[in-house]
């Protein structure tokens, strides 16, 4: 007959394999790849927001465009959030696009292109050569690897541009937007809608006569080519996020706006749209 604490130890002993079997489920894990493009990196977050309450665990990567989409390919990244078709990533899609699949498009109507403060007395690209002294030959960009970048090059070529294109990043575009806002100079940036600045400031884009910078774009998610197979809910999710003017206005707003980080903005703007955030999780078992 066993003894009392044989029994009990073969008992311990059960209770810490169900444990244990139990601590190998692992929650699934997703990439998130992200530019230093605003609209990327609200839409980002919500979505970081959204795929922790589903019980994934997210690990959001930063990098320029050219690596996010090489990072795709090899399938070291899931999602991109920010792909602008058909101009500003074009190239990259013709590069890599035998190796993504397009999820879903996000947004409608976004545009890129050259802006300027309001109070600018120009409202063209091909007036901007007149005026050159007045902006000191500089056209303020953003990330050296950015289909905008591209786009503005030969915006400078194409209208015989005399201004030298400045690299930059999206934070240091916009605070050198405010600076020149503050003090009433002239200045010229690539910019895009939507875009955060152009709530906070008063705004033009110039007219693109000669349609360098194309017409309006849409906004995609793509992911790697068999994503969907792989992790099907997450793909349906992805699938079902569709952004009006408004509610992207709103989400950029609140994340430029939040006085806490990226995340914590997110996560309120998840709870006050919470009837839209739950029409994007598929009814179907993980």
């Amino acid at each position: 007959m066993w003894s009392r604490v044989k029994i009990v130890g073969v008992i311990l002993a059960a209770i810490l394999v169900v444990a244990g079997c139990g601590s190998q489920k692992k929650e699934k894990v997703i990439h998130v790849a992200y530019a230093n493009w605003a609209e990327g990196i609200a839409m980002t977050n919500v979505v970081k927001v959204v795929f922790e309450e589903q019980g994934y665990d997210v690990k959001l990567l930063n990098a320029d465009v050219a690596p996010i989409f090489a990072s795709l390919s090899g399938k070291k990244a899931d999602l991109f959030l920010d792909a602008w078709m058909p101009v500003t990533h074009a190239d990259y899609m013709k590069q890599y696009g035998d190796k993504l699949e397009v999820l879903t498009d996000l947004y409608a109507n976004a545009r890129i292109g050259l802006v300027v403060p309001s109070y600018v007395t120009i409202n063209s690209i091909d007036e901007l050569n007149g005026l050159r002294k007045k902006f000191s030959g500089d056209i303020i960009g953003i990330d050296a690897g950015a289909g905008i970048m591209a786009a503005a090059d030969e915006a400078i070529k194409a209208y015989d541009l005399k201004y030298k294109l400045l690299t930059s990043s999206g934070p240091a575009m916009t605070a050198s937007l405010k600076k020149a806002i503050d003090d009433k100079k002239f200045v010229v940036v690539t910019g895009w809608t939507p875009h955060w600045m152009f709530d906070r400031f008063e705004l033009k884009m110039l007219d693109d006569p000669k349609k360098v910078f194309g017409d309006a774009e849409v906004i995609q998610a793509i992911a790697w080519k068999g994503f969907s197979e792989k992790d099907p809910f997450a793909a349906e999710l992805i699938k079902k996020i569709s952004l009006t003017d408004k509610q992207l206005s709103s989400l950029m707003t609140a994340i430029a706006e939040s006085t806490t980080d990226e995340a914590d903005a997110a996560r309120e703007w998840v709870h006050a749209h919470r009837e839209l955030v739950d029409s994007w999780i598929p009814q179907v078992v993980q």
